[in-house]
């Protein structure tokens, strides 16, 4: 399974009036829910809760939120770079304006466990966020995503 397969176009936003961790949040849930068909607050829910638990902001910028939803039928990816960076509780403690969500079926330890880990090593590549944080359109930014990432999950 590549990215590509994951990031469906419409699941890229380029977020000019996001405020809040939260904000983001609810933002990424209806999005969500538009792709996947499940209720958004039940996708709010499971992301909320496991941000509880700490941080996903990994540094530089970058976050990736990550929760499981019983009855979701695969991994699902949905991106977001904000005009203006938030504070996320990073470990670093800067802001955050580049965010991948990942969505798992509730049983999917292993894939999910793939795809968190394919998107952080993309995002450590400074290339590679130099592009994101430079695109101007979902589409743009989508196509930077996908054409980095087109190994197989299993390699």
């Amino acid at each position: 399974m590549e990215l590509a397969e994951i990031l469906a176009e419409r699941a890229v936003l380029c977020c000019t009036d996001v405020k809040t961790k939260r904000q983001l949040f609810e933002e990424l849930a209806e999005r969500a829910a538009e792709l996947t068909g499940h209720d958004s607050a039940e996708i709010l829910d499971a992301i909320v809760s496991r941000e509880e638990l700490g941080s996903t902001g990994l540094g530089n910028g970058i976050a990736i939120p990550h929760g499981k939803i019983a009855g979701l039928s695969q991994v699902t990816a949905l991106v977001a770079r904000l005009d203006h960076p938030i504070d996320f509780d990073s470990v670093d403690d800067q802001p955050v304006d580049i965010v991948v969500m990942l969505l798992a079926p509730a049983g999917a330890g292993a894939e999910h466990l793939k795809a968190l880990s394919r998107v952080a090593r993309l995002l450590r590549t400074e290339s590679v966020v130099d592009e994101l944080r430079q695109a101007d359109t979902p589409e743009q930014l989508r196509q930077i995503f996908t054409s980095q990432a087109t190994t197989d999950y299993a390699a």
